[in-house]
């Protein structure tokens, strides 16, 4: 029985390696403050604009930030010392932290300006991320990578899960400004284990395909990225697959709108819109504590179509389950019980889906070249449900929330079908897992 246990539960062998220990237990600290910021941007817009499409616009002014420095921020990290780098851009994620604080204590209603700074806010994400995740080969050996990435994304979910909630109740009592400035503050935990990191200069190998030499971290560099992608089939479909999912399936820009609307909760915050921002990572949550499973899985790809497709399904099942209360006042409770389930079913499924994309990459890409892919996984991963939102803000604006989010489930399962389909090597695709030993 207890073999049977320690088989469920997280693989927690990265932990060992100080370097991973110390920056994922920081994560946990950092990840509660980020949430809510996540949570206040879009409960500040919608509660000075009443507007589902405006805060569908977040998705816009995120997405090319993100798209043009995570692009370059992947070219940078496989130049420069990804330390260094980590601790510049960490630094800057502080400072647009303080400035969303400043914006809301001086009672700021001016969107233009929060989605400014959001912008800004997403330039430094889009540096710090493809680094932080080039780094993770760097620590730890090949076979703890999907440990690791699982181990990571639990902590990301558990403070999505923490966030919303802790804002929703919060942000009626204390206000919006009270939250940026914790983000502010927890930010300086990540700061603290970055710093403690050894130096990670790029190895670069002579001949094997190794370029053996220092890329110029400009738009050359960027396109040997897209031209190493492009050899690289199964992994491409990796991203595909992920756009599909995120583009189509992801609804949180509509979830303001549902809170107040179909569960009748207040304008901004409320405990139907903290539930609604918490759920898919209460799935995430549960599924990385149970995903001792995910080490010993060898046919990835076909783990990840099938993830994919419970997303999908479960999307559709969210906004069946919207319109089903916007239609019926006395089974608004429930629905929302049912809502909040299927998009918990939808974030583990998530979770298991990133965990085995992100170690195919890791797997995959040499060292040199591991930044700029990391630098496109990001786009992809980050840009996915930023398209969703002005997407989803606008569907809704024409054919309402819940036809908005179960059609956009529907476009998820018939898309990954299609691509399976298309490239059934990907679906394929294993890895040899190497027995654990001691």
């Amino acid at each position: 029985m207890r073999e049977r246990l320690r088989g469920l539960v997280a693989d927690t062998r990265p932990l060992r390696n100080d370097h991973f220990r110390r920056l994922w237990t920081a994560n946990i600290i950092t990840v509660i403050g980020a949430q809510l910021t996540v949570v206040a941007v879009p409960a500040q817009i919608y509660a000075d604009t009443g507007s589902s499409a405006y805060v569908g616009l977040t998705g816009l002014f995120g997405l090319v930030p993100l798209v043009v420095f995570g692009l370059w921020g992947g070219a940078l990290a496989d130049v420069f010392d990804r330390r260094t780098l980590l601790i510049i851009s960490t630094s800057g994620l502080i400072g647009t932290s303080a400035l969303f604080w400043v914006q809301a204590a001086l009672g700021s209603t001016d969107v233009w300006l929060l989605l400014c700074l959001f912008s800004v806010q997403q330039a430094f994400f889009g540096i710090n991320q493809p680094t932080r995740s080039a780094v993770l080969p760097r620590l730890l050996p090949p076979d703890l990578l999907p440990a690791a990435n699982s181990l990571n994304m639990t902590v990301m979910m558990a403070g999505g899960i923490a966030g919303p909630l802790v804002a929703g109740i919060l942000i009626p009592f204390i206000g919006l400004e009270w939250l940026y400035f914790i983000d502010t503050i927890t930010l300086f935990a990540t700061l603290s284990a970055v710093v403690r990191l050894p130096s990670l200069r790029i190895e670069r190998p002579e001949g094997a395909g190794g370029l053996g030499r220092a890329p110029t971290p400009g738009l050359r560099s960027v396109v040997e990225g897209f031209t190493f992608l492009r050899t690289q089939p199964v992994l491409m479909m990796s991203f595909v697959v992920d756009l599909i999912a995120m583009v189509f399936g992801m609804p949180r820009a509509l979830f303001p709108e549902i809170a107040s609307e179909s569960f009748d909760g207040p304008d901004a915050g409320g405990l139907a819109f903290a539930f609604l921002f918490a759920a898919i990572p209460i799935g995430a949550v549960v599924g990385g504590v149970l995903s001792g499973w995910v080490s010993r899985v060898e046919a990835q790809g076909r783990a990840v179509v099938v993830c994919i497709l419970v997303w999908g399904a479960a999307m559709v099942g969210f906004g069946v389950a919207v319109g089903i209360a916007g239609a019926s006042a006395s089974l608004r409770t429930t629905m929302l019980v049912a809502a909040v389930l299927l998009l918990a079913v939808g974030g583990a499924a998530d979770m298991a889906s990133a965990a085995f994309r992100s170690s195919m990459l890791q797997t995959v890409a040499t060292d040199e070249m591991r930044g700029r892919l990391q630098g496109i996984f990001i786009v992809v991963v980050a840009g996915g449900p930023r398209v969703a939102d002005v997407a989803h803000g606008a569907s809704a604006a024409l054919i309402g929330t819940a036809a908005a989010a179960a059609g956009g489930g529907v476009l998820v399962v018939v898309g990954v079908v299609v691509a399976a389909l298309a490239v059934p090597s990907f679906v394929r695709y294993r890895v040899t897992r190497v027995p654990e030993t001691g």
